[in-house]
């Protein structure tokens, strides 16, 4: 490329070379660019601070995959490939935390550029502040996507949307292959992926690469007026900078992803630094330049209830985790209780009612994969979620899922032949007998119900660790795992217990074994979870990161119905305790033992529902701070109660999605 500066206005004008595919320009150059928008040259370090190389194609070639020199992006379908000899090294911003003004130009630049509706932003300037008047200190801070050494948006998303390029280390990502499940939004630390609930899709920053191509930096840089952004190869840098320290008040942990992001701060600050938006955080210092988040107690210690609060935009995932779980627990303990012989199970799987229970199970594993589809923002999208099951636990989710019910499925058809019910049916309705078609099916019947028990375990060992976030603190925790396998003994018992109680009562067998094994399954289920609700608790109310914030909001916005459910679970755990210690005793039982065991059941379904909603709507992201107005989740419910939120240029997007 050749880049002109004119002597007397001191614009810079770059023309591409002539060698770009037969000549042929990227794009028109505007004349207006000035010197500070040129992308520098300098002399490159073969590693950056994190130990990679910061040559991607050498880096590529160690790791097995060679790639070619010289490939274009196909920026606007155009072939030519830039001349910037640095093309190949990775690219950050480096920010300037003494010299932003919070003007917001970075802001209005980017959007202009890539045509963001107001509720959506790839950059954003947030602050925080501290100390006392005279000496009251502000720092503002604008950040992007990082273009991260490990970006987990990349291993996170299921439809391999996001792609790392050698080509300066750009994490791009394709919105046309998104289907809206926002999980990249969840595992990225710094807000960087932005959900468009109204498209029903993801997008974010690209790193301007069609500029950098031409030798021109991101327009965020290039339109900053107190030269706090600047950009370049990483690690080198730029002239009248002195520092790049990869942590800054507010920003996350750069160990989650080792971000391309460079920072100087300079200036001294207060030891305790305030976010002015509604989230209870603050960090405190703990060594030079190097801070710590707290939680910050902005509401006081009131409990509430907010009841209505617990409806959110994860509505769907509440209901597909309760109603998977159940449904593999409940399939789990009537097909593995006839196999391992155990009483009353054997009479129950040679029962009428053996294959409607499988059935049911399968209408609610169907019903929860329906509402985890609806929670996508373009559902018709769905085959997508298979694409990344190299790394995505989403996509690895969906598989056991698929495969649980698949097996299900199969089960159920193998199953129907020996069924008396069908055998009635089918007779009546045809005048066929299909008792021999029973008995060679059945081998068949007993592998497809172990092949829906294997599904349904990765399915939710996978849903578990779909869960397991660095950038979701509450959610990072054991806990996740024995609330999910609670959910799946005790609700899954329930139902197999009540089919199972009332076939075999009809019938005039004995239901005493099977029934106590279903108690105790169920018991197990509710002590396990409690015992994780327990641990969770203390280490949460200790904690002074995003998870200590979550545990602050839960203990007050949701105190009483937290307190609430947390008697509802201990107590239901005692009476089933108790219950199932009857029946240990007692060689008979009678209605009012099975009407104790329905109590039982009907507070651990709404405990789990309340659970569950709870889990989605608590949990505190470590995103970087707001303003007191942009992305401050406290002016968004404000917006949403007085009607401010139906202006568009508000930027609060609606909750729902129209694709």
């Amino acid at each position: 490329m050749h880049i002109k500066i004119d002597d007397r206005t001191g614009e810079a004008s770059v023309t591409p070379a002539s060698g770009q595919s037969g000549g042929k320009p990227i794009w028109d150059i505007r004349t207006e660019e000035q010197p500070f928008a040129v992308l520098a040259s300098a002399d490159i370090d073969k590693t950056n601070r994190y130990g990679q190389e910061i040559d991607l194609i050498e880096l590529n070639k160690r790791n097995g995959h060679a790639l070619p020199v010289g490939r274009s992006l196909f920026i606007n379908e155009n072939p030519a490939v830039g001349t910037n000899p640095n093309r190949n090294k990775q690219h950050g911003f480096f920010f300037t935390a003494d010299n932003c003004i919070g003007c917001h130009a970075c802001e209005a630049a980017c959007a202009e550029k890539n045509e963001t509706p107001p509720h959506l932003a790839f950059r954003s300037v947030g602050y925080v502040e501290g100390g006392s008047f005279p000496d009251y200190k502000r720092m503002n801070i604008s950040m992007a996507c990082n273009h991260c050494d490990d970006p987990v948006c990349l291993k996170g998303c299921p439809t391999r949307a996001y792609t790392k390029h050698a080509e300066y280390g750009a994490v791009l990502q394709d919105p046309e292959t998104c289907f809206g499940c926002g999980y990249c939004t969840w595992v990225c630390p710094y807000n960087a992926p932005q959900l468009d609930p109204v498209k029903g899709q993801v997008s974010k920053c690209n790193m301007c690469v069609d500029r950098l191509e031409v030798g021109l930096k991101p327009a965020c840089v290039a339109a900053c007026v107190g030269n706090a952004l600047d950009f370049g190869v990483i690690e080198q840098i730029p002239e009248g900078r002195e520092q790049a320290r990869v942590e800054i008040p507010g920003f996350p942990s750069p160990e989650i992803t080792q971000p391309n992001i460079r920072f100087q701060q300079i200036k001294e600050l207060p030891d305790e630094m305030k976010r002015t938006d509604s989230m209870p955080l603050k960090y405190h210092k703990v060594a030079i330049g190097r801070y710590r988040p707290a939680v910050d107690q902005k509401n006081g210690k009131a409990k509430h209830w907010n009841i209505a609060r617990l409806s959110s935009r994860e509505n769907p995932l509440v209901l597909f985790t309760l109603a998977a779980q159940t449904a593999a627990g409940a399939f789990a303990w009537q097909f593995l209780g006839a196999q391992a012989g155990v009483d009353g199970f054997v009479a129950f799987g040679q029962s009428a009612l053996y294959a409607p229970l499988a059935i049911v199970n399968f209408l609610l594993v169907s019903f929860g994969l329906f509402m985890s589809t609806l929670h996508l923002g373009k559902p018709q999208r769905f085959y997508r979620g298979f694409n990344n099951l190299r790394y995505s636990p989403v996509s690895r989710e969906g598989l056991g899922i698929a495969i649980f019910i698949g097996g299900l499925g199969l089960h159920i058809v193998c199953s129907l032949p020996a069924n008396s019910l069908f055998q009635s049916l089918v007779s009546a309705l045809f005048g066929f007998d299909v008792a021999p078609l029973g008995e060679l099916a059945a081998g068949s019947a007993v592998g497809f119900g172990f092949l829906a028990v294997l599904g349904s375990t990765v399915g939710l060992y996978y849903m578990t660790r779909c869960y397991r976030i660095k950038a979701r603190p509450f959610w990072d925790h054991w806990q996740v795992a024995t609330a999910f396998a609670g959910s799946a003994l005790s609700l899954g018992s329930l139902l197999v217990g009540a089919a199972l109680v009332a076939t075999l009562a009809a019938s005039g067998e004995n239901y005493q074994a099977a029934a106590l094994a279903c108690a105790g399954g169920l018991t197990l289920g509710l002590a396990v979870e409690a015992i994780g609700h327990v641990a969770h608790a203390r280490t949460m109310g200790h904690a002074g990161h995003e998870g200590g914030a979550s545990y602050y909001i839960q203990s007050t916005t949701f105190g009483n119905t937290y307190l609430l459910r947390n008697a509802m679970l201990g107590l239901n755990l005692l009476l089933a305790a108790g219950l199932l210690a009857a029946m240990l005793v007692q060689a008979q039982f009678g209605v009012y033992t099975l009407l104790g065991w329905a109590v039982v059941g009907a507070v651990a379904v709404v405990t789990s529902v309340v659970g569950r909603a709870l889990f989605y709507v608590l949990v505190v992201p470590t995103t970087m701070p707001g303003a007191f107005f942009w992305k401050n989740k406290g002016f968004e419910e404000h917006a949403r109660d007085i009607g401010l939120a139906n202006l568009p240029q508000v930027g609060v997007a609606p909750l729902r999605h129209y694709p």
